[in-house]
């Protein structure tokens, strides 16, 4: 080999490894998310237990819960798009139990359903705790004509509502309300490591296949 090879060799065996590195990272996060989901999905499923005394996000998102109460004051409309059935509107109410005004997200309807009559939500729920991320400086402010809103902000809509900042996402069945739950689940988390790991590994075979070439176009020349 001459010394006018050598220095593209080096060049792109070091490459190869940080791509072949990259994608070995990729697949340790792939093993790790997949343990995160595992643990999100048991304890999304897990046996509902009474609302805690002060819910906050870091100890109790995803938490089920069970709660007793009556529906109170209006309710808000915010409208989300699902894949295979477009736009729909998430009913969210105020709920009063325990001495505590807490937000319900009933689950879904129809836009076309929006000034339908709903009956009120039972004296038993179950659910999720739950905290959105939805709310970012490009989401408009509620329709002031229409009362839609566009994301779950949760201290947006307490205030709103004359709630605390606790958002239940219904499990059960919200009964001939015509409103679909739409339960927590961990299918909104993205996991794309498998395809990032991919992604590197096709680049390192490309870049080795690359060095061969230009390797191949030296010795060609040397010849």
């Amino acid at each position: 080999m001459t010394r006018r090879m050598i220095i593209p060799l080096l060049f792109g065996l070091v490459g190869a490894a940080i791509l072949v590195a990259l994608g070995t990272w990729q697949v340790q996060r792939l093993v790790w998310k997949n343990d995160v989901l595992a643990s999100i999905a048991e304890s999304i499923a897990a046996e509902p237990q009474a609302l805690p005394l002060a819910p906050n996000e870091a100890a109790h998102r995803y938490l089920p819960v069970r709660v007793s109460g009556v529906q109170v004051g209006r309710e808000l409309l915010v409208l989300a798009s699902l894949k295979r059935i477009g736009a729909v509107y998430r009913v969210i109410s105020a709920y009063q139990t325990d001495g505590r005004r807490i937000l319900v997200d009933r689950g879904i309807i129809k836009t076309g359903d929006a000034d339908k009559a709903r009956a009120a939500l039972g004296p038993d729920l179950v659910g999720n705790l739950y905290w959105p991320d939805e709310v970012d400086s490009f989401t408009p402010a509620p329709d002031p004509k229409t009362g839609v809103w566009y994301a779950r902000d949760i201290q947006a809509m307490a205030a709103a509502l004359k709630t605390v900042p606790v958002l239940l996402v219904l499990r059960n069945k919200d009964a001939n309300s015509g409103v679909t739950p739409l339960p927590v689940d961990g299918a909104s988390i993205p996991n794309n490591h498998f395809s990032y790991a991919i992604t590197w590994f096709g680049l390192a075979i490309a870049w080795l296949g690359m060095t061969g070439f230009f390797l191949w176009r030296i010795r060609q020349r040397l010849d």
